[in-house]
């Protein structure tokens, strides 16, 4: 296990004792940590088919390394793990998990299906897709985390290209997913937004909204909760779409996106009751 594996999961405990409430999902992102990084050791080659020599050119037209659209990805490795994360979900969750076995095992639900449907939206049906689910949506993230390791590896070899790029989107350079969760760093506040899918970081414009580009001040604004300063809600009333960003300017600990999103999800719901998507 890594040492940062390790401090991750020694924040998960820490968290779960602050919210009680999020036990349940912590408990389970604690063990898919460990599952993912075991996974990930084992990704040697990319499962997409990806032409290294046009890289530099689809990022410096705002493109995102990765076409789902274009199909012949390998999906075998993915369909272990995500069989793998069902596991762990049946004995954390044994009845939304089970459920998912019983229309897997009946034809119901298909596994490649699952994640062509995932990955091959536009960004404002992913958008309004999420606006609609009422609660957490166990199927999606183990459907999206089957491809985690396999989507790292790909960000991880071509991260220098990225940074070399000056990309200037707010959806992924790697996968092309628009962000849920961004952060502050630095003295200067420099923006840098996450994607929950590849786990890519990229810089961006702090005052603009990343899903249309909205740079009016007097239609973009934040919201905080009391005793929860480290966090806010940013949202852009052009567009009605929201952002969470963790502050860790005056933080001295090094930020886990992953988990921040899952610990924030009250935040997610607080934006929908405000009209935001």
């Amino acid at each position: 296990m890594t040492r940062d594996l390790t401090r991750v999961l020694e924040t998960i405990e820490r968290y779960k004792e602050g919210s009680p409430h999020y036990k349940e999902l912590l408990d389970i992102l604690g063990e898919i940590l460990i599952l993912r990084e075991e996974y990930r050791r084992q990704v040697k080659k990319s499962i997409f088919p990806i032409q290294e020599e046009l890289i530099d050119a689809k990022l410096q037209g705002g493109l995102p390394i990765i076409d789902f659209g274009a199909g012949g990805i390998d999906l075998t490795e993915p369909r272990r793990f995500f069989f793998k994360l069902l596991e762990i979900g049946k004995a954390k969750n044994p009845e939304d998990t089970g459920e998912i076995l019983k229309e897997l095992e009946g034809g119901l639900l298909d596994y490649d299906k699952l994640v062509y449907d995932a990955f091959t939206q536009s960004v404002d049906e992913e958008s309004e897709g999420e606006a609609e689910e009422e609660s957490f949506d166990l199927l999606r993230f183990f459907i999206e985390e089957s491809l985690r390791p396999a989507l790292e590896f790909v960000a991880e070899r071509y991260g220098g290209k990225i940074s070399k790029s000056n990309w200037q989107e707010g959806y992924c350079p790697t996968c092309g997913r628009i962000p849920k969760i961004g952060e502050l760093r630095e003295e200067e506040g420099r923006r840098f937004l996450f994607c929950s899918q590849c786990g890519t970081r990229w810089h961006y414009k702090r005052v603009k909204c990343p899903f249309c580009g909205n740079e009016e001040q007097q239609s973009l604004a934040y919201f905080t909760v009391e005793g929860e300063e480290k966090y806010r809600v940013d949202v852009c009333d052009a567009c009605k779409r929201y952002i969470k960003t963790v502050d860790f300017r005056s933080l001295a600990e090094e930020p886990d996106l992953d988990l921040e999103d899952i610990a924030t999800l009250h935040l997610d719901i607080l934006a929908h009751e405000e009209g935001y998507h």
